[in-house]
């Protein structure tokens, strides 16, 4: 080739939430544990797992064994009127780990499309009860993915607001802040009273997208009791929290009241695949069993339930429930929760939160807390320049990293966070 890398990607490609007049993306030709290898000899931290996929470190060789045995078995079947080890070892590894007591899994590609699987299945459910339920309830700051059911549910804002006239109806209940949570939960039940309602949807205890931040457990767990006494499914989007980033295996353990559907993706594969799974209880399943072919449900995928995704997350899930991974999550967790208690009165930072692995940490901004602050952009390229991959949330910071980080890597991390913030 005459052009560069560089030049061949600017020519050609449209990257993700980024403008096409974008400066020079950065390229990676390998990538080990939790660093990123360039092309120009650099060596980055991810400090965010490769926008939150990736959990034991890139290239693991007990993953990519189990991905390359499976490349040369089969690489891919048609998976209607046909099945396979991989995907059927899959599902029953995750029913016998997910909460409450999940019934069936549904394959799909991403975690978009595990929640757009979740709202047809919670409508459809209605409908072959002869219920008519067709609303669904959000919370405010919620965030499930850029396909149209997935943004129909999510925040009304900059990621979809050249679509909002075509997005289905959904009532949105406030973020449950622990000043109002009484307050918020009362406007739930008033809602309820309207049995209009199919769904309620959540992130379980981390808005990710709406800037890391957190609420409480025992708020979820009595709004989740408020919804199944009034027949209203309910729905745990667990694509960022699932996998032990929260330090459990699922958010969804901290209540005591369980989803009726969990949708998952991200990590499920360890970060090697694209892939997306919804679970679902008996109470759901059981209404499509039991009535015929009304209750088909007429949803799929070219490559649902594709072999080598689900050979990726076998091992990941391997991996996942050995006594040496768990150990890591609560190291980390111990790292975390640290050294947010050391930066939390930083009088630059306005709020920070953490949750098992994860750390946010809204910075104090003359400007509004949005997607495009102006230190979006300082905090990305400080970091960076440091060889350390952060992508802030607007002015809001956060670490996300892999299971295989070290001690000595983060503390790297939160000492450039200091040096960053005396800069400011």
């Amino acid at each position: 080739m005459s052009k560069s890398y560089t030049e061949l990607d600017k020519q050609y490609i449209w990257h993700p939430y980024s403008p096409l007049e974008y400066g020079d993306n950065i390229v990676v030709k390998s990538a080990q544990g939790v660093y990123l290898h360039t092309c120009d000899g650099r060596k980055i931290l991810d400090a965010i797992s490769s926008w939150w996929v990736n959990l034991h470190g890139h290239a693991h060789p007990h993953i990519s064994k189990a991905v390359a045995h499976q490349a040369a078995t089969m690489e891919h079947v048609i998976f209607a009127g046909f099945t396979h080890p991989p995907a059927i070892q899959l599902a029953h590894s995750l029913c016998n780990i997910l909460p409450g007591d999940m019934k069936k899994i549904f394959f799909s590609d991403n975690g978009s499309t595990s929640v757009e699987v979740a709202l047809k299945m919670a409508i459809q459910y209605h409908a072959i009860k002869k219920q008519h339920r067709h609303k669904i309830i959000a919370l405010h700051g919620a965030y499930h993915g850029d396909t149209f059911g997935a943004m129909a549910v999510s925040e009304r804002g900059i990621f979809n607001q050249h679509f909002h006239q075509y997005l289905f109806e959904v009532e949105y209940i406030p973020f449950p802040d622990a000043q109002k949570e009484d307050e918020i939960l009362n406007i739930l039940f008033t809602k309820l009273k309207n049995n209009s309602y199919a769904a309620f949807i959540y992130e379980p205890l981390l808005q990710g997208v709406s800037g890391m931040r957190t609420y409480s457990a025992s708020w979820l767990d009595k709004a989740i009791h408020l919804c199944k006494e009034h027949d209203i499914l309910c729905i745990a989007d667990e694509v960022l929290t699932g996998f032990g980033r929260t330090g459990r295996l699922f958010a969804s353990e901290y209540m005591n009241n369980k989803p009726d559907i969990i949708c998952l993706s991200k990590g499920l594969t360890g970060g090697y695949m694209p892939m997306g799974a919804t679970a679902c209880n008996a109470r759901v399943s059981d209404v499509f069993t039991f009535n015929g072919s009304k209750s088909i449900f007429y949803h799929g995928h070219s490559y649902t339930a594709n072999p080598l995704s689900c050979a990726a997350a076998n091992a990941s899930l391997e991996l996942l429930l050995e006594d040496s991974c768990q150990e890591k999550i609560q190291r980390i967790t111990k790292w975390q929760r640290e050294f947010f208690n050391e930066i939390r009165s930083h009088p630059k930072v306005n709020s920070a939160h953490t949750l098992g692995t994860i750390l946010s940490l809204e910075l104090k901004s003359e400007h509004a807390t949005e997607y495009h602050n102006v230190l979006k952009t300082q905090i990305y390229n400080f970091f960076i320049e440091r060889n350390i991959l952060l992508r802030p949330l607007g002015n809001i910071m956060y670490i996300l990293p892999p299971y295989a980080i070290e001690e000595k890597e983060l503390k790297n991390i939160f000492h450039n966070i200091h040096a960053f913030l005396s800069k400011i």
